[in-house]
């Protein structure tokens, strides 16, 4: 006998259907409250903090990611919500990492540390607390911690869940500078790579120095991708990038600096002449020259030089080799060789930086799981040999693609002398966003061969991008609402840019 309402049968001519969406969310909400009140019972604030942390992160930030692919296709708002849950759950895993399988012995307990001690004095209004150390670098982390923890509580999973919070927006800074500069590019593509690879989702997403950096050279990027393209608000994400690179790891910010410098050099005239564009285009060299010497004075500073030349830049670089020739993931290298920064060793340094450790060099799972990584990111540059064979193309006409070209060249150059494959395995997540813009070229213009009337000819079949229609009468609130260099924004034409 069958249960089903004969009356629904017969309006709707289909037998009814449970609501299992629904159900499925009211079971995970039952269990979220259960484990919430039995870990606030028997559980310090340090762990069921996170609970609370987490779905108020998924409350802000969803609505806000929603909002800014309002006039997108659907896979995009998937994309990039199922990139924040999947960011944030990394921060778990890289969590056990540090404090299970290391038993402790990471950076992140020094800045849990000293983050719970001066939280206190933040939360009463005293940032005058002494941290015990210079501020450029570690003691700039620590500071953060210390903020951190003063906002949601002194709780170790939680300030894991802001970091990695912190790291996702970075990401989605790349990717709005990716749709900002190169809008004909291969943004799917480029989206799913930046997203989820192993290495930028699992590194950047706990309190360290690898997450703050990704979120301050996302917005360094996406502020470079703004002036490139002659949109406002591009000094205003530039410099807050910088200045956030450099408080951490200034010669980073060098090296962001020349590429910007080349990039700078080759974007395209505008199409309107105005009497105010030499100005703007001086006042931009002036911007870009200052901020170099200001780099370059904090290069010094940091690693302890009295200038910046080939014999300081030496020094530095037999001093990294030093540090970081210890441990188990520690390569061996031709000391000699290493020293030098030049050209020729270009094509070294790049292998190096970007796909060492092989799998035959990899002596535990970590590394094995980081050459795998390598290996696959090899494959993907020999599958895409028919892209970049546009590149030259590309160096005017998109002059970001010349910005992140340069970038990575110099970072090879600049981080092949680490000698720990480790740490290796952790700094290049930094230039990783970079070198994905150069898989995400578009692809050449198929052709297909026409046959009439005796001859044949030639047809390109141009890609067409779908746009979404926009209402006659549709304006925007707020500033720069028509303009599309804020994350998110509609250029009003139906495209983005």
């Amino acid at each position: 006998m069958s249960s089903r309402p004969a009356w629904f049968t017969r309006w709707t001519g289909r037998p009814p259907r449970l609501p299992w969406g629904s159900l499925l969310a009211l079971a995970a909400v039952g269990v979220y409250v259960s484990v919430f009140a039995w870990a606030m019972e028997y559980r310090p604030y340090d762990t069921w903090g996170a609970l609370i942390v987490f779905p108020l992160l998924l409350t802000v930030s969803v609505p806000l990611l929603s909002r800014f692919s309002r006039d997108e296709p659907p896979w995009v708002r998937r994309l990039v919500i199922g990139a924040l849950v999947a960011k944030l759950l990394a921060c778990f895993a890289r969590y056990w990492m540090s404090f299970v399988l290391y038993e402790g012995r990471a950076d992140a307990a020094t800045y849990d540390l000293v983050g719970r001690a001066i939280a206190p004095h933040f939360r009463d209004g005293d940032f005058t607390v002494d941290i015990g150390r210079k501020v450029i670098g570690t003691g700039f982390i620590m500071i953060v911690t210390g903020i951190v923890y003063a906002i949601v509580g002194q709780s170790l999973l939680a300030g894991y869940l802001v970091y990695s919070w912190l790291g996702f927006w970075g990401l989605y800074l790349f990717w709005r500078a990716f749709n900002v500069a190169y809008p004909d590019g291969d943004r799917r593509r480029y989206g799913k790579l930046l997203f989820f690879l192993p290495s930028l989702l699992f590194w950047p997403s706990g309190i360290g120095k690898d997450t703050w950096m990704m979120f301050t050279l996302g917005m360094a990027a996406y502020g470079v991708a703004l002036l490139l393209v002659r949109k406002r608000g591009a000094f205003v994400f530039l410099i807050l990038g910088a200045v956030g690179t450099t408080m951490v790891r200034p010669h980073v910010t060098v090296l962001l600096l020349c590429g910007l410098c080349v990039g700078y050099l080759l974007r395209n005239r505008p199409q309107q002449a105005s009497a105010l564009g030499p100005l703007r285009a001086a006042f931009g060299i002036v911007v870009l020259g200052v901020g170099c010497v200001l780099a370059l004075q904090q290069v010094g500073t940091f690693f302890g030089t009295p200038g910046i030349g080939a014999a300081q830049a030496n020094q530095v670089i037999a001093k990294t080799q030093t540090q970081t020739a210890q441990g188990g993931s520690a390569q061996a290298v031709d000391d000699q060789a290493a020293l030098a920064i030049s050209p020729a060793a270009l094509p070294q340094s790049l292998v190096t930086v970007l796909f060492r450790p092989f799998p035959f060099e990899a002596h535990n799972i970590q590394a094995l799981v980081a050459s795998l990584e390598g290996v696959v990111l090899m494959g993907l540059f020999v599958v895409a040999l028919p892209r970049l064979k546009r590149i030259p193309g590309l160096l005017i006409r998109r002059p970001y693609v010349a910005f992140v070209i340069v970038y990575t060249l110099v970072f090879a150059l600049a981080f092949a002398n680490i000698r720990n494959f480790g740490i290796l395995t952790r700094e290049r997540v930094q230039v990783f966003p970079f070198v994905l813009v150069l898989l995400a070229v578009s692809k050449p213009e198929r052709t297909e061969t026409v046959k009439g009337g005796g001859s044949e000819r030639r047809r390109r079949r141009v890609p067409v991008r779908q746009t979404m229609p926009v209402a006659a009468d549709s304006e925007s609130v707020g500033t720069g609402s028509t303009d599309p260099g804020y994350p998110g924004e509609f250029r009003g034409d139906g495209t983005w840019r």
